[in-house]
Formats: structure tokens, C-alpha cells, sequence
């Protein structure tokens, strides 16, 4: 990953992934707030990101390895809202691990202006194969999550 792709994709931290985001218009609905959908969408990216600084290739994960594949999809995302953001601010996704092992993850998800935290989630990941079944996380991937977590 050249240093451009890897500013664009956040940083990693002592406490697991940092991104940046602004907010743009298409973020916003007609109270001038973002609209709440749009939160899961920055926390995606967030996420993404955080596996690409890991160096984890999603779309590679489902074809390469063995002949079950490997995909993450989201099982269950707890969310508080705490404070909306508007239009051009800049806001802070934060990810880190709280635990990687068996056939799940849980991530744990703040999205922040300055210092004021807006959005807190847990983001519970299911870890499936090719037909949807679930499988579990190789040692090795989880190792890397959790090292990312105990780096904080």
C-alpha cells in the first residue's frame, strides 16, 4: 500500500484503527443533522479500514486459503446515540477489538467530533463461509486482531 492509499485508509493506533471523515450534504437529511442511517456507513468504513491497515484483503479472503471461502458480515450492532453531527464537520471513527476467536468478532465503535463522542457501538461480526455457514476465524487472523487490541 503506497502512503497515499494508507492515509486514505486511517491509521493504526495503540488502541486499534483511526479515520477520518468529513460530513457532506448527502450525509444530512432536512434538520440539517446527519441522518442516523448514514452513522453506519462511516463506521463501515472505519471497519473496512481498520482490516485494510491490518493488511487483510476481504475480497481475497473469500477465494484464497482453502475451498470455503471467508467473509465477515455484521450479526448484530448495538448503537447509542449520544449527539448529532452537521454538515462539514470532521469527524473521528474509532475501531478496536474485543475479542476475535471461534467463529465471531466484536469490535467495539466510536465516532467522534473533537473530543465529543457522538455514536458508541458494539459491532458483533459473524465470520461465514462460501455457503453462508458459519467457520472459524483462523489463528492467525485472530491473532491479528487481537494484537491490534492488546497494542492499546
Amino acid at each position: 500500500m503506497t502512503n497515499d492509499q494508507h492515509a486514505l485508509s486511517g491509521e493504526l493506533t495503540a488502541d486499534g484503527h483511526r479515520l477520518v471523515q468529513r460530513v457532506y450534504y448527502e450525509d444530512t437529511d432536512f434538520s440539517g443533522f446527519v441522518y442516523h442511517a448514514r452513522y453506519l456507513h462511516f463506521m463501515e468504513r472505519g471497519r473496512t479500514d481498520y482490516l485494510r491497515c491490518l493488511g487483510v484483503e476481504q475480497g481475497a479472503l473469500s477465494i484464497e486459503g482453502d475451498s470455503e471461502g471467508l467473509m465477515f458480515v455484521v450479526h448484530r450492532m448495538e448503537i447509542d446515540f449520544k449527539a448529532p453531527a452537521r454538515m462539514d464537520d470532521i469527524l473521528t471513527i474509532l475501531t478496536h477489538t474485543e475479542k476475535a476467536g471461534g467463529a465471531k468478532m466484536v469490535l467495539q465503535q466510536e465516532v467522534r467530533r473533537g473530543e465529543q463522542l457522538l455514536i458508541a457501538a458494539k459491532v458483533v461480526i459473524a465470520v461465514i463461509n462460501g455457503k453462508g455457514r458459519p467457520r472459524r476465524l483462523p489463528d492467525g487472523l485472530a491473532a491479528q486482531f487481537l494484537g491490534a487490541a492488546a497494542a492499546g
